[in-house]
């Protein structure tokens, strides 16, 4: 099947049902698709709003087979969907991303070596599959961070080490799981670009994020980046370097270290980001329209900025401080934008909801930004 043959109301695939899955959904429904969501959760916030969900595991048999029969086309919403599912849908229908994109982000130790591999720069670290590959207290590589290889994200499954004894503690703690063990750098700011690239290799990036992260989770993002037109440039120009070395079709992801005038990648995912979020209310056309676009084949849209912004997680601490976090006192900023996902259960550190203020001026968006965080208790 041709690509240029989905149109609307085609059934779409979205593998996982959280919010962004969610977001993917209400894009699709604003284009016209119908969109089946495969989520083994019953209270999913994409499977609530999807027109058909099927409540069972990525690797359900069944479940799989009716997707491959009814989607046209299918793509994911994180990267730790089983590579075999998307390789199993490919055999009978449009995945984009591939298998072997997202198979590549599954694994720290082969993202790691693909980054490097690729020609980009990397913070320097050692894999460490047994004990006996910590490096020694007089290695370069401390003070470090020893990461899980696997299912590693929002800070769970790392653990700031100074010494090889903190080092080996960590891993025991980790079970002994396959690692990377990183040097820690002196950062200067964390930055990201989320980019779109098409089937026939077309890329666009939107404007650099700036991303403040609290307990290993993102805490804001300010759009655009407070850093210089060079360093923006040489993040997109990686970025784009990145994709095409992937042969990368959707929205993919990039988190980079700044370190003085130099950028490192961190870690990329191969679907929209929590970081672009901002792009929702503050760009001509969002991350997840476009990851809808890459899907069925759609020219890309505008990735330009027309308001200033600023987005902050909602993460569950803020029920659990407070019944019920006091919505009307943010709300009452007429430039606030509130996305609340619908989860049914605030649990300490889970992203229930997150909103962006917009504007001319930067300055103005992260004073609002930052007072209505403080109204909702978040990071408090």
């Amino acid at each position: 099947m041709s690509i240029k043959e989905i149109v609307a109301p085609a059934m779409l695939g979205m593998l996982g049902g959280g919010q962004l899955g969610r977001f993917f959904v209400i894009a699709a429904h604003e284009m016209g698709y119908q969109v089946t969501v495969l989520d083994p959760s019953k209270d999913s916030p994409a499977g609530k709003i999807a027109d058909v969900h099927l409540c069972a595991d990525y690797d359900d048999a069944a479940a799989l087979a009716q997707m491959a029969e009814t989607c046209v086309a299918v793509t994911t919403e994180f990267e730790n969907v089983p590579a075999q599912t998307l390789a199993k849908l490919a055999e009978s229908t449009i995945v984009r991303p591939s298998a072997d994109s997202v198979s590549v982000a599954q694994h720290r130790v082969l993202e790691k070596n693909f980054i490097k591999e690729a020609g980009l720069p990397v913070a320097p670290f050692v894999v460490v599959n047994t004990s006996e590959d910590l490096p020694a207290d007089d290695s370069d590589l401390y003070p470090a961070i020893l990461k899980v290889a696997r299912f590693g994200y929002d800070g769970k499954g790392q653990a700031r080490v100074k010494t090889r004894a903190q080092a080996l503690a960590a891993f025991v703690d980790f079970k002994q799981e396959v690692c990377v063990l990183e040097k820690m750098m002196p950062l200067d700011l964390e930055v990201s670009v989320v980019l779109v690239r098409d089937a026939q290799g077309k890329m666009l990036c939107f404007p650099v994020a700036e991303n403040q992260h609290l307990n290993g989770i993102l805490d804001i993002s300010i759009a655009p980046a407070r850093c210089s037109n060079i360093v923006k440039a040489r993040a997109q120009e990686l970025a784009k370097k990145l994709a095409a070395a992937l042969d990368y079709v959707g929205v993919l992801a990039v988190e980079f270290f700044l370190v003085g005038q130099d950028l490192l990648v961190n870690e990329i995912a191969p679907r929209p980001h929590n970081s672009g979020h901002y792009t929702i209310d503050a760009c001509i056309t969002n991350q997840f329209e476009q990851q809808v676009r890459t899907l069925v084949g759609l020219p890309i849209g505008s990735t330009a900025l027309h308001s200033k912004a600023v987005m902050v997680n909602i993460l569950g601490d803020s029920w659990i401080k407070q019944q019920e976090p006091a919505w009307q006192r943010a709300l009452a900023h007429p430039d606030l934008k509130m996305h609340l996902y619908g989860k049914p259960e605030a649990r300490k550190g889970r992203k229930m909801g997150h909103f962006t203020v917009i504007g001319e001026h930067q300055e103005a968006c992260l004073n609002t930004a930052l007072i209505a965080r403080g109204e909702l208790n978040i990071g408090l």
